[in-house]
């Protein structure tokens, strides 16, 4: 090849990107106030999950990725004709591992929303990240009343853009308290939380309620996470004289509590009571006999139904094993408002592209009324939750039964409003 051939061929090769821009259409102008993204028609639609992927509570943060992909898999794995490409990232359950996850996902400005997060705790710092960059993030678990509101206000941590399917527990603290109060005839209870914004928010709640009736909190305490040692906490405990202690701790933090409460004799009497975070086979697996005689207080299951056995059905087949709780179920119904509302807010081009605008996203999500959920209708409020409150008041009898077997054995509802 002679020198002007190469020349020309050179050229011909360099300037082919510019070419091919230019043919290629403009990108849509943006006039939505976060941003847009803009998909071209063979790029894929991208995700955002960052869950509790490791440690004590991956089980949970598990059924949210299962809840997902069930979604998705209704779909075909594609949203608008746009396969859909999850980037996954692991929260540790804990705040700083939240921040990490939602900062990694960020950074990609594709990324159009999140999926998350497994734990309420880890979910405050990722939801600042998520809201500041523009983005909305959604979760099928999280239940901490400082995430969305409390009392019908803005709640401490509250931002924009961030929504969610599983029950504010703002009235789980003071359900477990009036159940206490009004049908064990409890008078002095004793409180324990690990620190977080969801253990705190339970236990306070419960104090207030509590209080409120009349009866008298005679200690509200505090346990590091991976504490292993719970001695201390229960020999303060048995010198308070409470005749109940409500612990809505994870694990292995509440199995340590249990096992080592029922070693003391001083506490034989002691009725101990915890929440939906220990509705669990594996909790129920570790701790065996201790668990009779205990209580927890946890959403109302959803009603059984043909959909929801179809749902069921479909977990089964996926994943050879049948489903542990529900939680998968709540994040099955975010994982589709979620898509529904890319849908409503997606202006898509005549050869496929797909042009989005982030607050056109949170609008069309804040703006989802009546979803026909498996968990229900779910109508999303100015505050993000999207579920009822309904909660029950379960009492362990025979741990052989597993998580089902606690489930019916209810003793006590309360729904709000009702």
């Amino acid at each position: 090849m002679n020198r002007a051939a190469l020349l020309v061929l050179l050229f011909a090769v360099l300037s082919a990107p510019f070419l091919l821009s230019a043919c290629a259409p403009a990108p849509e102008p943006c006039n939505d106030t976060l941003g847009c993204v803009d998909i071209g028609p063979d790029e894929p639609l991208k995700l955002g999950m960052i869950q509790a992927l490791t440690g004590t509570v991956a089980a949970l943060g598990q059924e949210q990725v299962r809840g997902l992909e069930l979604a998705l898999a209704r779909r075909n794995g594609k949203l608008l004709g746009h396969t859909v490409q999850l980037l996954s990232e692991d929260t540790y359950c804990n705040p700083e591992g939240g921040a990490n996850a939602a900062l990694k996902i960020v950074a990609d400005p594709k990324v159009l929303a999140i999926f998350g997060t497994t734990c309420s705790g880890a979910a405050a710092l990722a939801g600042e990240v998520m809201s500041k960059a523009g983005l909305s993030m959604i979760s099928g678990n999280n239940s901490a009343p400082f995430l969305t509101s409390i009392g019908g206000h803005r709640a401490p941590k509250w931002v924009a853009g961030y929504l969610r399917t599983a029950p504010n527990e703002e009235s789980a603290g003071p359900v477990a308290a009036r159940f206490a109060y009004k049908k064990l005839r409890i008078r002095r209870a004793a409180t324990i939380n690990d620190g977080d914004i969801y253990t705190q928010g339970l236990t306070n709640g419960f104090r207030h309620e509590f209080e409120r009736l009349g009866g008298t909190i005679v200690l509200d305490a505090t346990v590091n996470k991976n504490d292993t040692n719970m001695e201390p906490v229960l020999t303060t405990v048995v010198n308070s004289k409470a005749e109940l202690v409500f612990f809505p701790l994870f694990q292995p933090e509440g199995n340590h509590l249990l096992l080592q409460a029922r070693k003391m004799p001083a506490l034989a009497k002691t009725v101990l009571m915890s929440d939906g975070s220990l509705i669990e086979d594996s909790f129920i697996q570790a701790v065996q006999g201790a668990a009779v005689g205990m209580y927890f207080v946890g959403p109302t299951p959803p009603r059984k139904t043909a959909a929801l056995e179809k749902l069921a059905a479909e977990y089964q087949a996926r994943y050879h094993t049948l489903p542990p709780t529900y939680y998968y179920v709540n994040a099955f119904d975010a994982a589709n408002i979620l898509f529904d509302a890319i849908g409503k807010a997606a202006v898509q081009g005549a050869d496929g592209r797909l042009h989005i605008g982030r607050q056109a996203l949170r609008n069309a999500l804040y703006a989802t009324a009546n979803h026909a959920g498996q968990t229900g209708p779910l109508t999303c409020d100015e505050f993000g939750d999207c579920a009822a409150q309904s909660f029950n008041v379960l009492r362990m009898t025979d741990p052989a039964g597993g998580v089902e077997g606690l489930k019916g054995n209810t003793v006590y509802t309360y729904a709000k409003g009702q």
